[in-house]
């Protein structure tokens, strides 16, 4: 009999667990909360990996395409210099600054490209992070709008930095200047850029000290390094020499000059002396000019200053003072 109400009693017992078990199992908040929700919120997160996954690889696929993309740039670059020169070495020196171009290029589409992953991350995390947030009955209104006014006061505070990364962006589509290049940004600050980010462009100047410029600060640019460059120099010649001989001297040790091997391939176009460019109570001063791949005017300029002033002491072109001020030529002194 004790047997019989003990089993009795373990049966209503168990009965009532699985009626509690069951009752608690089917109940819709339970179901919502350990079923339907953290699937809902683990397709979330799948499509979140998937999608950014899918903008990750169009992005590099648009920047990669972009960069190999080097064929119609390559004839359109032809084109604009087409006629420009009848150099020997200009299809070597065509493709130099092509590649300089493609190099710049290169190096900006791959800025952008990181800027546009980064944006997209963003994008679709916060997206990813409301919404799981509002599958856990959150109410993502508030937070959007403390977040809408902490970015205001965000705003206010970091205005320097956003208008550092608004300046890098533009700087960048723009394409104002690109690594290797040769900068003059005002305020002291010339010589090779050596790396270019959104916030901060570093400069190295001719005494090797590296400049940290804020973009935002960058108000003018002077590229000495796009597509071309100008190599000029002022040959001073003193007035006791015939202008019209001296000028014909020069011309003739500029063009002999750019035929030198150690320059030639520098040399975009014929070096040009534009006569006398300056009358001076005591000389006259001669400009030539002549046009020199990107950033080699100054190899180019050093050049071509020796060798017109060893012609001109070979065909006895006298500078100014050339025995010193008040010094009288020594030579006529011993033959008086």
């Amino acid at each position: 009999m004790m047997n019989t109400q003990f089993l009795a009693s373990a049966a209503s017992t168990t009965d009532s667990a699985i009626e509690s078990v069951s009752s608690f199992w089917n109940d819709e908040k339970v179901q919502s909360w350990l079923i339907e929700r953290p699937i809902r919120i683990a397709i979330i997160l799948i499509l979140a990996i998937i999608v950014h996954w899918l903008l990750h690889r169009i992005i590099n696929k648009v920047a990669d395409n972009s960069i190999k993309s080097t064929g119609l740039d390559k004839q359109r670059f032809r084109e604009k210099f087409k006629g420009r020169s009848h150099h020997p070495e200009l299809s070597q020196q065509e493709e130099a600054m092509r590649q300089t171009r493609e190099t710049r290029r290169a190096s900006r589409i791959k800025t952008l490209a990181g800027v546009a992953r980064s944006a997209a991350a963003i994008f679709v995390w916060v997206w990813a992070v409301i919404a799981i947030l509002d599958e856990l009955e959150v109410n993502v209104a508030p937070l959007i709008a403390s977040a809408g006014v902490i970015g205001v006061a965000l705003g206010f505070g970091a205005q320097a930095l956003v208008k550092d990364f608004l300046s890098g962006i533009f700087m960048l589509i723009e394409d104002q200047y690109g690594i290797g290049d040769v900068v003059d940004l005002g305020n002291g600050v010339f010589g090779d850029v050596e790396s270019i980010s959104l916030r901060i462009t570093t400069v190295r100047d001719i005494d090797g000290a590296l400049w940290y410029v804020r973009n935002g600060e960058i108000l003018q640019v002077a590229n000495h390094s796009d597509e071309y460059s100008v190599a000029r120099i002022q040959v001073p010649v003193g007035l006791s020499n015939d202008p019209e001989v001296a000028g014909e001297i020069i011309e003739d040790a500029v063009k002999e000059a750019a035929q030198d091997d150690k320059v030639r391939k520098l040399i975009l176009s014929t070096p040009r002396v534009d006569g006398m460019s300056g009358f001076e109570p005591d000389y006259v001063s001669f400009r030539v000019s002549t046009k020199t791949l990107p950033g080699k005017q100054w190899d180019v300029q050093r050049f071509l200053q020796s060798r017109v002033l060893n012609v001109m002491h070979t065909k006895g072109i006298t500078t100014p003072y050339p025995h010193g001020i008040g010094i009288a030529d020594p030579r006529k002194e011993e033959e008086e």
